[in-house]
């Protein structure tokens, strides 16, 4: 079971967000081992990374993909060694340089800017679609 790590600044506090987020957290038990770390603002991002993760930087400048592309992507990991993926989403400033650089790959959800609070819940949404997906599942329509 592939290993899903969310390095998050900033902490989650709305009600609603919290909601899907423990939605979300439930319904991939079934798919990965998820561990989500919030970092405080202006923690130097870098020094968190985990080593020997395959890293990947939500980042506007990223390469954007569809859900299928995503989920082949992901599939992918665990045929090349990779057990371990680590999603960094940065703060209200985004990420700093040094992460990006870091990054196996940089992906981009849409040239539109979100709050990286509602971004948290997206890539949640992109991980459960993209594992039901790879199993034949009937979310993904």
């Amino acid at each position: 079971m592939i290993h899903v790590t969310l390095l998050c600044v900033g902490r989650l506090k709305e009600p609603y967000l919290l909601s899907a987020v423990a939605e979300y957290e439930k319904r991939l038990t079934a798919f990965c081992r998820l561990k989500i770390k919030e970092l405080p603002e202006g923690n130097p991002v870098v020094d968190s990374l985990p080593d020997g993760d395959y890293l990947v930087a939500l980042c506007i400048e990223g390469q954007t993909c569809d859900s299928p592309s995503f989920s082949a992507r992901l599939a992918e990991l665990p045929l090349s060694g990779r057990s371990s993926v680590c999603f960094v989403i940065g703060g209200s400033d985004g990420l700093p340089d040094a992460v990006k650089q870091k990054a196996h790959w940089k992906l981009s959800f849409s040239p539109m800017t979100f709050p990286h609070h509602l971004a948290r819940v997206m890539l949640l949404e992109q991980l459960y679609r993209a594992f039901q997906i790879q199993s034949g599942g009937k979310y993904h329509k």
